[in-house]
C-alpha cells in the first residue's frame, strides 16, 4: 500500500467538501450500498469479470477503505 501526502489544498477541500457537503455516515452508508451492488452484478455477470478483475478488485478495496474512513464500521465490535 503507498502512501501519498495530499496537497494542502486538497486536505481543505476534503475538510469543506465534508463539513459542509455530506454526512460523513451517510456517504460511508452509499459506499457500502453501491460496493455491494457492484459486486453482486459482476458476480451474474462472469464474463465482465475475466477483463475487468484486477481493476474491480482494487475499485471495491479502496471504495471500502473510503468508507471505512468516514465511519468506521467493521472495526467496531
Amino acid at each position: 500500500m503507498s502512501t501519498n501526502t495530499l496537497t494542502k489544498e486538497t486536505q481543505l477541500r476534503l475538510t469543506d467538501f465534508f463539513n459542509k457537503s455530506i454526512d460523513p455516515i451517510s456517504m460511508a452508508k452509499t459506499i457500502r450500498q453501491v460496493n455491494y451492488i457492484l459486486a453482486l452484478s459482476l458476480m451474474r455477470e462472469s464474463e465482465t469479470l475475466k477483463f475487468e478483475k484486477t481493476s474491480l478488485e482494487n475499485g471495491f478495496y479502496w471504495l471500502n477503505e473510503l468508507a471505512e474512513t468516514l465511519n468506521p464500521y467493521l472495526d467496531a465490535e
